[in-house]
């Protein structure tokens, strides 16, 4: 049992230095050029914190919903760190997809941190045991243990 509240403390360490990474990004430009695309088919800075903030939110009530279900499908490990290469493109599912509304970087790191203390609540409260059990699908990598979810995202923000 020790052992296993250490790798969570690891695991929450880690998200906490990737995300804070990301925010220290953010803090070199303007609100303006936040809201700016780079290109016509890439993100503006915004569209991605709008895409991880659902992202987190997803996965938060995937997760809390797969806890409920008694007979939620077992799963074995993936490579989850394929999602980091820049030849596996994904389009974002509709339910992810950002919008193009402008907001400030203040605004979204607001909507950031308020969707991670979610997800670090449902991960602090659960069973390690359960989340190893139980699963929800990925439209990729199929169904991946409910565990995988929180580094998941961390390669995702490791990505952008």
């Amino acid at each position: 049992m020790k052992i296993l509240i250490w790798r969570i403390s690891i695991l929450l360490e880690r998200n906490e230095k990737v995300r804070l990474a990301l925010i220290q990004l953010l803090d070199g430009i303007t609100d303006e050029q936040f809201n700016v695309k780079s290109s016509q088919n890439a993100w503006s800075p915004k569209e991605i914190i709008d895409h991880l903030v659902k992202m987190e939110r997803t996965i938060t009530s995937g997760i809390r919903h797969q806890l409920t279900i008694p007979d939620s499908p077992r799963a074995m490990k993936k490579p989850i760190q394929i999602s980091t290469l820049l030849i596996v493109k994904v389009k974002a599912p509709a339910h992810t997809a950002p919008t193009s509304e402008y907001k400030t970087k203040v605004e979204m790191k607001i909507e950031l941190h308020h969707t991670r203390m979610e997800l670090i609540s449902v991960y602090k409260s659960s069973n390690m045991e359960t989340l190893k059990m139980k699963s929800f699908k990925h439209p990729i990598f199929g169904q991946i243990p409910l565990i995988q979810w929180f580094p998941f995202l961390d390669y995702m923000k490791k990505g952008i």
